[in-house]
């Protein structure tokens, strides 16, 4: 899915100037709505967020400064046009939590991640309702809480082979027209100690 010129791996060590310049809701915001959507203008972006056009413009630039975003082709010689450089940033977890600029980054990236998945569910429901997603979409879609009992080297198998069964899918249907964007969350986070019990509901797995 994600080839090494499209993946930008940080080094909490070298990169706490790129790290900091992540750590903000608008910026983050930004750069999905580019990998999501493709290019745009500030203007474009300024109406998707609800920001003014001088603030998206700014956080733009920031993001080009630290090689986040790049000019994209120009429609016209009017208004500049902005792209992702890279489909993924990521980072070592264990680095990131070790310095303060990469925990910060690390706790802001997977709060911005929850409120994506709470704007995908809203709009799954929306889509629905309104008819413009057919019932061969209802059966397969959903969330699962699930909380087995893993230990670290079973975890990352459990991610790495995750990663790689979306990698093989995501190549098959690259060119299917029946193919859909899907929001896909995934998390894998111990607890040294077990959440209180909550009712189950009928899309929860095994509860949690």
């Amino acid at each position: 899915m994600d080839s090494d010129s499209t993946r930008r791996v940080l080094d909490p060590g070298r990169d706490v100037a790129a790290l900091k310049a992540l750590t903000h809701p608008l910026r983050l915001k930004l750069l999905g709505l580019l990998r999501v959507h493709g290019p745009a203008t500030a203007s474009e972006l300024a109406v998707s967020t609800g920001e003014s056009s001088a603030s998206t413009s700014y956080h733009l630039r920031v993001l080009a400064r630290y090689a986040f975003v790049a000019e994209a082709e120009h429609r016209d010689g009017r208004e500049r046009r902005w792209k992702s450089v890279h489909s993924v940033t990521s980072a070592d977890n264990a680095a990131m939590l070790a310095t303060p600029a990469g925990r910060a980054m690390l706790v802001m990236g997977r709060r911005r991640q929850i409120e994506h998945l709470q704007q995908a569910m809203e709009q799954h429901e929306a889509d629905i309702d309104e008819g413009r997603l057919g019932e061969e979409w209802h059966d397969p879609s959903g969330i699962d809480d699930l909380m087995p009992r893993l230990t670290p080297e079973s975890l990352r198998e459990l991610r790495d082979a995750f990663a790689a069964k979306l990698t093989e899918l995501t190549a098959r249907d690259e060119h299917d027209p029946t193919a859909r964007r899907v929001v896909l969350v995934t998390a894998g986070l111990p607890l040294a100690t077990d959440l209180p019990a909550t009712p189950a509901a009928p899309d929860a797995g095994d509860g949690g």
